[in-house]
């Protein structure tokens, strides 16, 4: 019954991968043998509950990398060799803790079937004899520990999956260029401030917002590396393709926060798409009075989202159209699940580079990104 609950569920995976996130499907790796996953067990001293043997004569993990498969906690679904892995290195980060310390960040009896791959965390299931709890999912948090209550088996969990998955977005189940993603964009906070607000007065306190942009302010490489193709892509395209590109991202932020309905706001974007950015400004010109009002506004209603795009929207109007593009995707990526798909149409919808490597930031020749460093490691390395 354990099995067919597994394989029902991973053909609905790999069924819903197929057509909506090809490439993140081919790095599910073939089935692992027999032979493999009882030398595992007997490597580690447990047995397997029979969903977790079941999982892995299907898909012996997922090829590391940033197209891999990953759970909706951002795991990577891990093979035999990352089982082994990963379970004999948190065997050894608690081998001196007691049973009951043990029980509540990791036992002995604990088996990583997933890993986040920049730190110790990951999922995991409980493979302690004669318990409750044998067979269950839970997750290790390296600052917290172990906890479970995910689900009473590995087919219970992966059945969850398949469901996200159908789901689509609903699920928090977002594709883009092939891949799949797991993100949930942010629920609006209630709208508040008035397009007919009267301005603040010049000696009124006000947080004062940063000034010092500059068009010729350099973005580091790494920030862009951070939106992997779509990165690599805003890298190599002509400067004003970028810049026409920033203009849009940041009218499609003020629509999203309702910061372009105040008029200075709205003003200042449609000359800035005229291609006539206002003069550059001082604490106590309308424009920024406004943004600055707004600050102490978002402050007060502990509103991130509003006060993050006021401070962002200096940077579109008057700074680097590549720093305002990075700045403007990560406050996006937190309001809507299309932000990728948004940005890589204002790009023009070109083809889409590889995922960039540290190869390609060492040959890259762009004046407005600084990969002095990358050029340093890597720039000479052509093998």
């Amino acid at each position: 019954m354990a099995d067919d609950l597994v394989r029902d569920a991973w053909n609905r995976i790999d069924t819903w991968l197929r057509e909506h996130a090809p490439r993140t499907f081919a790095t599910l790796r073939p089935p692992a043998g027999p032979e493999e996953v009882a030398s595992a067990q007997e490597a580690l001293g447990v047995v397997f509950p029979t969903d977790l043997v079941a999982s892995l004569l299907r898909h012996n993990g997922a090829v590391d990398g940033a197209e891999a498969f990953r759970f909706d906690t951002d795991d990577r679904l891990l093979g035999v060799a990352g089982i082994l892995r990963n379970t004999e290195f948190m065997r050894h980060s608690a081998e001196d803790l007691d049973e009951e310390q043990a029980a509540s960040y990791w036992h002995h009896g604990y088996v990583k079937f997933g890993s986040y791959g920049a730190t110790s965390d990951g999922l995991l299931i409980d493979c302690r004899p004669g318990r409750n709890s044998f067979g269950a999912v839970g997750r290790f948090f390296d600052e917290t520990g172990t906890g479970f209550g995910r689900a009473d088996s590995l087919g219970g969990y992966l059945a969850e999956l398949a469901d996200r998955l159908e789901r689509g977005r609903d699920g928090g189940a977002v594709t883009f260029n092939g891949r799949l993603f797991w993100e949930w964009a942010c629920p609006a906070l209630p709208e508040w401030g008035s397009a007919d607000e009267p301005l603040p007065a010049p000696d009124e306190w006000l947080p004062e917002l940063d000034l010092s942009c500059s068009p010729e302010d350099l973005l580091h490489a790494s920030h862009l590396d951070d939106l992997e193709e779509l990165g690599a892509l805003l890298a190599v395209l002509p400067r004003e393709r970028v810049a026409e590109a920033a203009r849009r991202q940041l009218r499609r932020l003020a629509a999203e926060t309702g910061l372009e309905r105040y008029p200075e706001i709205g003003s200042a974007l449609e000359a800035v798409e005229r291609g006539a950015a206002p003069p550059r400004p001082e604490q106590t010109t309308p424009l920024v009075l406004r943004l600055r009002a707004v600050l102490k506004q978002a402050h007060s209603r502990r509103d991130h989202h509003r006060r993050w795009a006021a401070e962002r929207m200096v940077e579109g109007i008057w700074g680097s159209p590549y720093r305002s593009v990075y700045e403007t995707a990560g406050i996006r990526s937190r309001l809507t699940a299309d932000w990728r798909a948004e940005l890589h149409a204002d790009l023009g919808s070109p083809p889409l580079p590889p995922i960039p490597d540290d190869r390609f930031w060492g040959a890259l020749r762009n004046s407005a990104i600084d990969s002095g460093w990358h050029a340093a490691e890597y720039g000479q390395d052509q093998d």
